[in-house]
This record gives C-alpha cells, structure tokens and sequence, in this order.
C-alpha cells in the first residue's frame, strides 16, 4: 500500500526537478535515493516514459563522452500539473499536520 502511496510523490519529484532543469536517469536515482526512495533503473525508466507518454515530461537526446543520453525535460502541462499539485499538496499536508 505505502508503494501506491509513494508513487505519486516520485512522479511529482521528477516533474519537478525536470521543471527545473533538463535530468537523466542515473541522475534522478540518486536525488531520489536521497530522499530515501530506492528506485532501480527497472522501476524509474517505465515511470520516465510514461510520465513522457501522457505528456508531462519531453526526452532529449543528447551526446555525453561518446555516448547518447536521454534528457528529460518538464513540458508546458508537466509544469501546469506541477503548479496545481503543489496547491493540492499544501492543502493536503496542512491537514495531515494539523490533526
């Protein structure tokens, strides 16, 4: 149950860092392993593509030491989503803290 719960911060997590500037993979593990989630590459990558999928996040591929990467970038309705998340979030959370 607490995974389902989870879900939903990390989506929000890497729409708001892809907000903030272009992010990779490897990149987002590890911010997210600083928050104490464990995320393998298995669970981010299918989250990275359809977070791309319903529109929320761009990829670009860029070329790093020889290699393409894929950068993820917050796209209009990803920051839209964000914007309004954040005020559901804070309402959400005044609640919970409250009690």
């Amino acid at each position: 149950m607490l995974k389902e719960f989870f879900a939903g911060f990390i989506k929000l997590h890497i729409v708001y860092h892809a907000a903030q500037a272009p992010v990779f993979g490897l990149d987002l593990i590890r911010e997210l392993a600083r928050h104490g989630y464990d995320l393998s590459p298995g669970t981010l990558y299918p989250t990275l593509h359809k977070l791309e999928q319903t529109g929320f996040l761009r990829c670009e591929d860029k070329v790093v030491n020889g290699k393409i990467r894929k950068y993820y970038v917050a796209t209009p309705l990803g920051k839209k989503a964000l914007k309004e998340a954040r005020a559901k979030i804070t309402e959400l959370v005044s609640e919970i803290i409250d009690e």
